[in-house]
């Protein structure tokens, strides 16, 4: 069999891609400088949570996924980032392509909430591989690529962070049942609010005025863009 290396040199924030999406630079080395004709490779990604260590502050947000810091030393298990197909064309010895992977800002998915999390440094990641390899000096013949094949690779954050700013400029991104955005929408046409962020201005204060919350907002009483149509409180939050 022909023996395959991979190995990850680089990432980058495709700037130019509908959604969000990471490109990684794969290099993949054959042995001996052997033929390869083409790899139908598929490739898993996922997070090494344990392999890095974390400051208070990220501690104290990643609370929701590993727990107390205490059982950390139980509960840090790798986390699924991606799963992705990519077809490498031939090559003899050595080559390099683009994994592209397609990425989400929705905060219900654990590996979002994970890079939402850290402030700065890199993320330790996993490429895991296997596939079928098209290989031969003369003709071809068919090997499977072995499912021990993998790749150790350190993502900087701040790459993460521009990819989200590319399609998320400032904001966030929260993904709501639809029974619950039907009722969003109905109170913003309510009271006619004029944007998202006014809408959730306007309860927050409603529900928790007074509170850090509203400080971190600016949202004073007379500031949280409600018409002067406003019935009474209870009449606002039914």
């Amino acid at each position: 069999m022909t023996e395959l290396d991979f190995s990850c040199v680089g990432v980058r924030a495709d700037g130019y891609a509908a959604g969000p999406t990471l490109v990684f630079r794969l290099r993949i080395t054959a042995a001996e400088q052997a033929r390869v004709h083409a790899l139908a490779l598929r490739v898993q990604l996922r997070i090494e949570p344990a392999r890095r260590r974390y400051g208070t502050a990220e501690g104290d947000r990643l609370g929701v996924l590993f727990g107390e810091r205490s059982r950390w030393g139980g509960t840090l298990h790798p986390i699924e980032f991606a799963q992705v197909a990519l077809t490498v064309p031939g090559f003899t010895a050595e080559t390099e392509v683009d994994l592209v992977v397609p990425c989400t800002y929705d905060m219900d998915i654990a590996s979002s909430r994970y890079f939402h999390a850290l402030g700065d440094g890199e993320v330790p990641l996993l490429m895991l591989f296997s596939g079928t390899a098209f290989t031969g000096p003369g003709g071809f013949r068919v090997e499977p690529v072995p499912w021990h094949k993998e790749a150790a690779y350190r993502m900087p954050v701040t790459v993460w962070r521009e990819m989200v700013e590319q399609h998320f400029p400032g904001c966030g991104w929260l993904r709501l049942p639809r029974e619950a955005m039907d009722a969003l929408l109905a109170y913003r046409a309510r009271h006619a609010l004029p944007s998202w962020e006014a809408t959730m201005r306007a309860l927050l204060a409603t529900a928790e005025p007074g509170t850090a919350a509203d400080r971190v907002l600016g949202v004073p009483g007379e500031r949280t863009g409600r018409s002067d149509r406003t019935g009474p409180t209870e009449e606002r939050v039914r």
